[in-house]
């Protein structure tokens, strides 16, 4: 996908490493239909030679959620198929074996934070809300959030945040894991450059299975989840990077991975 081609987001590539911006600061970058589409087709086809995908809003707000107002009434498959479509652009942004560092500000509610949860390093600035308002709508989540949200704050805290549509910001963010930095305001773009520049660094090996295994190995027994981490141990210590890994330790200088 090229920089012409976007219409809701915009592109900016510094070496290894996409910012990738939501761009539709009049809707506090509430997701449409394009915005998704946009998402799936950079993540189905990243440039080449990016290895680390910074994602961010314009507009003082990283993403409201389910624009309301483009909403479709739909019959209850035409629904279901809507979901299904955001819960495959969601796993397509976890799975594309691209770290994903978003660097939070403003509103992460509904959709926005079924967005972020989706990525794989999270950064809060003061001004975050984080909220999932759907039952107070008379709705229910439909982007992910039963799975992604709630397996981070586990369904108790989830239901109750649900009812009451309560709001919880940065600092209590970091707390319940919706999180994992919380900066100054103005600061999550710098940490995310930063963040994003030591992880292009790392082998895209190990990168990508860290990604893939990590999640997966949660759903499963401990034995398989055993097993799987000797599999994934296998191919990343037996890889080229490893070895050029073990000579710069042994050389004491920085590696220079594939």
């Amino acid at each position: 996908m090229t920089r012409s081609q976007l219409q809701t987001l915009t592109l900016q590539i510094e070496g290894p490493i996409a910012t990738l911006t939501m761009n539709r600061p009049d809707k506090r970058n509430a997701m449409n239909d394009q915005l998704l589409s946009e998402l799936d087709q950079f993540f189905s086809d990243p440039p080449a030679g990016v290895k680390v995908v910074i994602l961010t809003g314009t507009g003082g707000h990283y993403c409201s959620g389910l624009d309301l107002s483009e909403h479709v009434a739909r019959d209850a498959e035409g629904t279901l198929r809507h979901s299904r479509g955001w819960h495959a652009v969601m796993d397509k942004i976890q799975f594309s074996g691209l770290p994903v560092v978003s660097a939070m500000v403003g509103a992460v509610i509904g959709g926005g934070l079924e967005l972020a949860t989706s990525t794989h390093v999270r950064i809060a600035e003061p001004s975050v809300i984080f909220q999932l308002p759907e039952g107070r709508r008379g709705i229910y989540v439909g982007g992910g959030a039963s799975v992604r949200v709630g397996r981070i704050l586990g369904a108790d805290r989830m239901i109750e945040m649900m009812l009451t549509g309560r709001k919880y910001d940065a600092e209590e963010g970091l707390r319940l894991g919706l999180c994992h930095y919380s900066v100054g305001p103005g600061q999550a773009m710098d940490l995310a450059r930063d963040l994003a520049g030591k992880i292009a660094s790392n082998a895209g090996l190990s990168n990508y299975i860290m990604i893939h295994a990590l999640a997966r190995i949660e759903d499963m027994s401990k034995a398989d989840g055993l097993f799987t981490e000797s599999l994934c141990a296998a191919l990343t210590q037996t890889s080229p990077d490893a070895q050029e890994g073990l000579k710069a330790f042994l050389q004491k200088r920085s590696p220079t991975f594939r």
